[in-house]
C-alpha cells in the first residue's frame, strides 16, 4: 500500500497573515461586539479572509449551509483538498475554537489528532468524524494519522504553530494557499519562524478566481 502526502492547505492574506490578531471575535455576542470594536474588526478580518469558500456549492453542501452555490475551479479545489484527505491533524488551540463552533457533525468526516497535554478520551462526532487527543508530540500524531488515512492523504489543518512544527520538521510534502485580496497589516503570519534555511520550495500550480489566486508548492529539503 502506498502511503498519502502530508499537506495543509490555508487561506493567507496578500501581506502573510492566515488569522487576525485575535479569533475572539469569532465567538463573540453581538453586545461584546459593540462594546468592543476590536471584536468586531476581527471578525470582519477573518470573514474577508474565508469569504471566498462560504459561496462554494461543496463547501456548503458539506457544512449544511443550504442548497445552491458557486461551481466553478474554487469550488473544484475545495472538494478535491476534502475528499483527499483520510485524516486531520490540529493543535489543540484550533481544536478549542472548533469545538463551540462546528456542528454536532463537524466537515472532516475523518478522524481527527488533536496535539494536546490534555488527556482527553476519544470524542465521536457524527458523520466519520472522531477526535483523538495526543499527548506524545507531533511525530506519533502523524504516526497515527498515517495509518489511519491509508492511501489518502494526512492534512495538517491548523493552527499555524502546528503546520509550522510539521513544516520545520521536514514532515510535509506539499501546501496549497488560498491567497486573498485582503491586508490585515497585524495578526498571526503563517511562516513566522520558519526554518528558510531547511526548506525548498517548488510552485506546481497557480490558478486565479474573481476571488483568490490559488497557490500549490512541493516543500524540498534544501
Amino acid at each position: 500500500m502506498t502511503a498519502g502526502k502530508v499537506f495543509f492547505s490555508v487561506s493567507m492574506s496578500l501581506d502573510g497573515f492566515s488569522a487576525p490578531e485575535s479569533m475572539e471575535g469569532l465567538h463573540a455576542t453581538p453586545e461584546q461586539r459593540e462594546q468592543d470594536p476590536r471584536l468586531e474588526h476581527w471578525m470582519a478580518q477573518w470573514m474577508e479572509l474565508q469569504g471566498w469558500i462560504f459561496p462554494q456549492r461543496f463547501f456548503r453542501e458539506r457544512l449544511h449551509l443550504g442548497e445552491g452555490g458557486e461551481e466553478g475551479r474554487d469550488n473544484d479545489i475545495v472538494r478535491q483538498t476534502f475528499e483527499r484527505t483520510g485524516a486531520n491533524i490540529m493543535g489543540k488551540r484550533m481544536f478549542d475554537l472548533g469545538e463551540q463552533a462546528w456542528p454536532e457533525e463537524p466537515p472532516f468526516h475523518t478522524p481527527v489528532y488533536v496535539l494536546t497535554h490534555q488527556r482527553r478520551a476519544p470524542w465521536e462526532r457524527l458523520g466519520g468524524t472522531t477526535f483523538h487527543f495526543v499527548n506524545d508530540g507531533i511525530h506519533h500524531a502523524l504516526d497515527q494519522a498515517r495509518k489511519a488515512a491509508g492511501e489518502r492523504d494526512v492534512r495538517i489543518s491548523g493552527g499555524s504553530e502546528t503546520i509550522l512544527a510539521y513544516l520545520n520538521a521536514g514532515l510535509v510534502d506539499e501546501f496549497s494557499i488560498a491567497l486573498a485580496p485582503v491586508l490585515f497589516g497585524a495578526g498571526t503570519r503563517l511562516f513566522e519562524g520558519v526554518d528558510a534555511s531547511r526548506i525548498a520550495l517548488k510552485q506546481v500550480q497557480s490558478e486565479s478566481s474573481s476571488r483568490v489566486t490559488q497557490l500549490t508548492y512541493t516543500v524540498h529539503p534544501r
